[in-house]
């Protein structure tokens, strides 16, 4: 059975304010799940190991992400890269310890493998809240952090959504902006505490 409504436009009302009903609002005991971007209802921004860095930041910006999952040709997790790892200094040093030029480097040259990507179990994120995703984040040093379950229909290990300290920053109102991690966990530990 499919559907269909008839829809009309019309001219916004004047008297109409702005919705500021505390949908999506969250503070420091908010369940931790509310913060995670699950990925069983957004699709991960992926990108292959053979791309190059320019193509990476390309799909960063078009897609509002600041970290790309890298997968092989049968969406295999191979490892992740973010934003910091390709606008750092990490790309120029690498590329003059080669004689080369930023531009020829690789996401398989920069990013995290997987063997090196910390992650929770999402049974356990069940239980916690915003706070313990926060000091995790800061615990680790990291600016995000992976949720793994089970697939049920494989029985296999999967990625099944992840925490960003600047997501969790602008569900708390907090303006996260650049890659200092300190400033970033101070701006939203002042937020909590107000």
């Amino acid at each position: 059975m499919t559907l269909s409504a008839k829809v009309r436009t019309h001219k916004l009302s004047s008297n109409a304010t702005l919705c500021t009903s505390g949908y999506n609002q969250v503070g420091a005991d908010s369940p931790a799940i509310e913060a995670m971007t699950d990925f069983s209802r957004v699709h991960a921004v992926t990108i292959s190991a053979a791309a190059s860095l320019p193509e990476a930041n390309a799909t960063m910006i078009s897609r509002g992400v600041r970290l790309l999952m890298v997968v092989s040709a049968d969406e295999e997790v191979l490892g992740l890269i973010t934003a910091r790892d390709i606008l750092g200094e990490r790309p120029l040093q690498l590329a003059q310890a080669r004689n080369g030029k930023r531009d020829d480097l690789t996401v398989r040259d920069l990013m995290c493998p997987l063997a090196n990507i910390d992650t929770l179990y999402l049974n356990e994120v069940m239980h916690a809240r915003v706070i313990d995703i926060l000091n995790a984040l800061k615990n680790q040093g990291r600016q995000h952090i992976m949720v793994e379950d089970v697939d049920p229909a494989t029985g296999l290990p999967r990625v099944r959504g992840i925490f960003s300290a600047t997501q969790i920053g602008r569900l708390l109102g907090v303006p996260v902006l650049g890659f200092e991690l300190a400033s970033t966990f101070a701006e939203i530990e002042a937020a909590l505490a107000n």
